[in-house]
């Protein structure tokens, strides 16, 4: 019976998923007496993950271009009462333009509007402190995983990190008050950077009064053209590798497991 919700919590989430740039579409869905599947839109231009580790990191100009694409996601999502709770590089794909979307909604949960959810989900090194302490948790916590992918796209690596899963826990609870960022991260993206994972998420730039309004406005993006972007008339700071046709899959992460030979 759970796996039953689940499906059909999954099947919801991605229902809604249809109308925006920044979020992967749900092209069509089938069925068959064990699962439901679900057809994505393909995005031929692979993982921001991919960039960013032959990269090393971003510049500021690339990283402001994919952060705003997370924001956007983040807004449409939240608007609908949709927590993410998974954001990080490799949940954002490239399509054929260079826009980013993005996807991996297996963390993802439908929670009302000033309710809280306790599971322990999401990707260690982006988890926020009210995940790690079982305290209750909003859509504050994927405003906190939004600074540390910033983080990780202006320097190559997420703040939080140790040798096991309990040491980069404890990095996590003590937070960035007193850590110096990497020379690559400069003062303006460090502010947002710093205010967006504030450890109480009271606190939290996107979880406070204005909502997602107050991280567009902030001075890092100060000049960026949210209704162009929007339109998708801005160039995007990456072009993908071409393709020749539209299933070329040559910038994505080759799937051999053959699920869909009796599909």
């Amino acid at each position: 019976r759970s796996s039953k919700v689940f499906i059909c919590l999954c099947a919801f989430v991605y229902s809604v998923l249809i109308e925006l740039c920044s979020v992967a579409r749900l092209c069509c869905t089938f069925r068959d007496t064990k699962f439901v599947y679900m057809i994505m839109e393909v995005c031929l231009g692979g993982e921001l993950w991919t960039l960013l580790r032959d990269s090393g990191a971003l510049d500021e100009s690339s990283a402001r271009f994919f952060s705003a694409c997370v924001v956007e996601a983040l807004s449409y999502l939240h608007s609908r009462g949709i927590i993410h709770r998974d954001v990080r590089p490799e949940n954002v794909h490239l399509d054929h333009h260079g826009y980013a979307k993005l996807m991996g909604f297996g963390c993802a949960k439908v929670v009302a509007c000033g309710k809280r959810t306790w599971t322990f989900c999401g990707s260690p090194g982006y988890m926020a402190p009210e995940i790690i302490l079982n305290k209750g948790h909003s859509a504050a916590v994927d405003f906190w995983a939004l600074g540390v992918f910033i983080h990780e796209l202006l320097s190559g690596s997420p703040p939080f990190s140790g040798s096991d899963q309990m040491k980069t826990y404890t990095a996590i609870l003590q937070g960035l008050d007193a850590s110096e960022f990497p020379k690559s991260i400069s003062k303006i993206p460090g502010n947002l950077i710093r205010k967006l994972c504030r450890k109480n998420p009271s606190e939290r730039l996107g979880n406070l009064r204005n909502g997602v309004k107050d991280v567009q406005r902030h001075r890092w993006f100060e000049g960026f053209d949210w209704e162009a972007f929007r339109k998708q008339a801005l160039s995007s700071p990456v072009t993908p590798c071409s393709t020749s046709h539209a299933a070329d899959h040559k910038n994505s992460t080759n799937e051999l497991s053959d699920w869909d030979k009796d599909f």
